[in-house]
């Protein structure tokens, strides 16, 4: 018998609202189960977030979460063992969080998936965000006729974003305003003052994609 916790114990949870874990120290201490008969009621959809590259065969990445700011709100839920300030190194697993909704309807949990990725904001490492917030408008994964070979099939010559002119054009305007006002100088020479413990590695200033 498999007893350990699924990842996706979070969807079994919140269309039961059961607390899984709970039931399992009970059972582990003597006890019979709390929850009584079960209702399933609503629709979950979790997905996994992790620091890797959609882009480039979702190769992991690594990097310091400057920025790691989760959406909020009501059907939102969010569990994760990192936060604001953490560095994601290769010697763990890539997975930063688990993003789960919940909504009385599968158009409505995908609804409110979509706003959640599109609120979650993490920088510092490459993501697999926008991936997963063009998947949520797929029609195989609208209508829930996915597979193993989904992405496959979807995407045969691997994934890219699909990102308006205009997205581009602002983020070229956002880093020229940067560069004019020296924001990347400041960094490098900021990081450099920060190094007490000898010569300042190349790495720093390398790519942060790993390998």
């Amino acid at each position: 018998m498999n007893t350990r916790i699924q990842v996706e114990h979070p969807v079994t949870e919140l269309v039961t609202g059961v607390d899984l874990v709970r039931e399992q120290l009970r059972i582990a201490a003597g006890q019979p189960m709390s929850c009584g008969d079960l209702m399933i009621r609503g629709h979950s959809i979790e997905v996994r977030l992790y620091a890797e590259d959609a882009a480039n065969n979702f190769l992991p990445a690594i990097g310091k979460l400057a920025v790691f700011s989760p959406p909020e709100g009501p059907g939102v839920r969010l569990d994760t063992g990192v936060r604001e300030g953490d560095e994601v190194t290769p010697n763990y697993d890539p997975m930063l969080a688990k993003l789960i909704v919940w909504a009385p309807s599968r158009n409505e949990a995908l609804q409110r998936m979509r706003r959640a990725l599109d609120e979650f904001v993490v920088l510092g490492t490459t993501t697999n965000i926008r991936f997963l917030r063009e998947l949520c408008d797929q029609p195989e994964v609208v209508n829930g006729a996915t597979d193993t070979t989904t992405i496959d099939r979807l995407w045969p010559n691997g994934w890219s974003p699909n990102v308006s002119q205009s997205i581009k054009n602002a983020a070229l305007l956002v880093a020229s305003c940067a560069e004019a006002n020296g924001l990347q100088r400041r960094t490098s020479s900021n990081s450099i003052q920060d190094s007490s413990d000898g010569p300042v590695s190349p790495f720093q200033t390398l790519n942060r994609r790993y390998p």
